[in-house]
């Protein structure tokens, strides 16, 4: 049985991150994120929670060194972040990032010559990450020929196969179906419970949210801030029958007592209508 997270040593230290897009002194200044801290141990899953436009996906891209945020700092491994880092961090996006014109292993081919990845171990790593995600037959295929969710597969296949301690997926699941979405889920939890890996898992889904995390990061309407972090307290890998239980549909119901007043905020900010006060507090 693996370690409680709070006695694993810390895999990912956000301290204090703002982040502002314009000049700070002009009224067209965007204030995205507001003195973000946290901390993500090593093996834990955890997923960013909150409503559009509250910085989610910019504090994923800001922690995978994709840009500096303008104060604040990020460690991984205990290096401060500086620029990407493909040997320790791999993205999943919610598009498909695969070549069209290369096969399957063709593109798992291309990452591991960018990462640098020793050619003898290119073959073994792609035939394995792609049986964990059952798609070992598909490998001499084209994106093209795959449904949206059998490419989200290699995605997650191929970021198994870099090697990484650190997983960052944003919202890689948005574009599928309830159902794919629910056997990809019950995947990466089988994931987590068989390679430890860390993952932080961007997300508008409650019910995603609560199967897939081991803690939830509730952040407010923009300026992002965490304004709770819900434990779920479930080990991996979990069954679909945890959907059905008090504890799931008590935990989904608390995140939208949490997140229902930060909805509100969100949609009168994009109206260029002021926040109700407080919602965002």
């Amino acid at each position: 049985m693996s370690a409680p997270a709070s006695d694993r040593p810390t895999a990912i230290a956000v301290r204090n991150v703002t982040q502002r897009f314009g000049d700070k002194n002009s009224p067209g200044m965007v204030l995205a994120l507001d003195n973000i801290s946290l901390d993500v141990k090593r093996g834990e899953f955890v997923c960013l929670l909150g409503p559009s436009g509250c910085g989610k996906s910019t504090l994923l891209n800001i922690v995978g060194g994709l840009f500096d945020a303008t104060e604040g700092t990020v460690t991984v491994a205990g290096h401060e972040v500086k620029g990407p880092s493909p040997r320790d961090i791999s993205f999943i996006f919610q598009e498909s990032t695969l070549y069209p014109w290369y096969t399957i292993r063709e593109n798992f081919d291309v990452s591991f010559k960018f990462q640098k990845v020793a050619k003898s171990e290119w073959a073994g790593r792609t035939k394995d990450a792609l049986a964990q995600v059952g798609m070992s037959k598909f490998i001499d295929h084209y994106p093209t020929q795959l449904s949206v969710g059998m490419r989200q597969r290699v995605n997650l296949a191929r970021g198994i196969a870099l090697g990484t301690d650190i997983i960052l997926m944003d919202e890689p699941f948005a574009a599928l179906d309830e159902q794919t979405r629910m056997v990809l889920g019950e995947d990466l939890s089988e994931l987590l419970a068989k390679t430890g890996k860390t993952i932080v898992f961007v997300t508008h889904s409650l019910a995603e949210a609560v199967f897939l995390s081991d803690r939830i990061f509730v952040m407010t309407a923009r300026p992002g801030r965490i304004k709770s972090i819900m434990e779920v307290g479930e080990p991996h890998p979990r069954s679909p029958d945890f959907m059905l239980t008090p504890k799931f549909s008590q935990l989904r119901n608390d995140l939208y007592a949490m997140l229902r007043d930060e909805v509100r905020a969100a949609i009168a900010i994009e109206r260029g209508e002021p926040a109700s006060a407080g919602a965002a507090a």
